[in-house]
């Protein structure tokens, strides 16, 4: 392995053998063992290669079942490869699973030694860290209670603090940022400053994809076991958020496609195709039909939160429109929303109050997509200022 080389990865494939029958007896296992077809296997990477050099600041994003966490605990020793190699250049210090390496009956005190000597550290070079540790942490009360008695907030803090403290050459943190409160947060990125800055090798998994823009140099992204991305980490973090989209896109339009309702409903863009995710500020198109519904004398739409708020609304009758008659209608809307997720209520009344039809069964959902947002709150209302001394 080059001298330049801090982590090589070389056709990394690993596998688990999932039991499909349970051992509820000893007659059971060996019926179970006559099947002879009990076990599928399960291949969780597949032929994974890649280097991260000394000084790198690594990023690794993937969807939930990637295979990031099974990468990431066969480079920190935990699991052995079914296939491939894994060369380390350089002691490496794991932040990978809140309380691995902790014991919940010893105290926060017994625990820090515990988990420096699990690292590979002396006593006297954990007593010598073992202020700053708890420092960081910000736990000096409550070093001598158990550590069942922590929260997981206070659990991260620490064995983060620990992380950092009694660091190695390579460092590998798996979210770090999905536990602890906003202030804690800050810590954190405070510190990946200061090892950007050192040229300190750190491997970082992540669903934040700002991180992943504004810290690392390289990255990759996993799916499904392979890695089809790597390299850029802002095209790597822009191939993730599209996947993402996608598997978002693909579950809204099963959604839309399920309806029994003689008022059909259909999302679409200006240019009349069918769409389901849009972005800040954009304008979709409801359209409508009601043909076999007679009686229609006023059409409703109505734009709902996921969560049931109510967001807008818009009437033909309240609008001065007549629909009698007629079997479609379009309305275009603009959307200065919030990213989030999103769906419309479609009706069609006979009269004031007097509902024939909707879409209430399976209303068209949408999604508006992530962006810069540049006000608080639901929506951006129109608004001006006046500035006086």
């Amino acid at each position: 392995m080059d001298e330049k080389t801090a982590v090589k990865v070389t056709n990394l494939r690993k596998e688990f053998i999932l039991p499909q029958h349970k051992n509820a007896s000893i007659k059971q296992a060996f019926v179970n063992i006559a099947k002879k077809n009990g076990k599928v296997t399960q291949t969780v990477l597949d032929g994974i290669s890649f280097e991260v050099e000394k000084g790198d600041f690594f990023g690794i994003v993937g969807r939930n079942g990637s295979g990031k966490s099974t990468m990431l605990k066969i480079l920190a020793g935990v699991y052995e490869p079914t296939a491939g190699s894994v060369e380390l250049n350089g002691k490496l210090t794991p932040f990978i699973e809140l309380g691995v390496g902790f014991n919940p009956e010893l105290s926060g005190r017994d625990n820090v030694f515990l988990n420096g000597a699990l690292l590979g550290f002396t006593r006297k070079q954990m007593q010598d860290m073992y202020d700053d540790i708890v420092s960081f942490a910000e736990l000096e009360p409550f070093m001598d209670q158990k550590l069942k008695n922590y929260s997981s907030g206070m659990q991260v803090r620490l064995a983060f603090s620990i992380a950092i403290k009694a660091k190695n050459e390579i460092l590998i943190f798996d979210e770090v940022l999905a536990v602890g409160d906003e202030a804690f947060q800050r810590k954190c990125l405070d510190v990946f400053e200061t090892y950007k800055a050192e040229k300190q090798t750190v491997i970082l998994v992540t669903h934040d994809m700002e991180t992943v823009r504004q810290y690392c140099n390289k990255a990759l992204l996993l799916d499904k076991g392979e890695i089809i991305e790597f390299g850029n980490p802002r095209k790597v973090a822009n191939k993730y958020s599209k996947l993402n989209q996608e598997e978002i896109d693909g579950d809204v339009s099963k959604k839309n496609e399920k309806t029994e309702s003689l008022l059909k409903v259909f999302l679409k863009n200006q240019e009349g195709r069918a769409k389901v995710s849009y972005g800040v500020g954009d304008t979709a198109t409801v359209s409508m039909s009601w043909d076999g519904l007679d009686g229609v004398k006023s059409i409703g739409v109505n734009i709902f939160k996921q969560s049931g708020e109510h967001i807008t609304g818009a009437n033909t009758l309240k609008d001065g429109l007549d629909v009698q008659g007629k079997k479609q209608a379009s309305i275009n809307v603009q959307l200065p929303l919030q990213p989030g997720k999103y769906f419309v209520l479609a009706e069609a009344f006979a009269g004031v109050g007097e509902r024939l039809d909707s879409s209430e069964d399976n209303p068209p959902h949408f999604t508006i997509t992530k962006s810069d947002v540049s006000w608080s709150g639901m929506i951006e209302l129109p608004h001006n200022w006046t500035i006086e001394n």
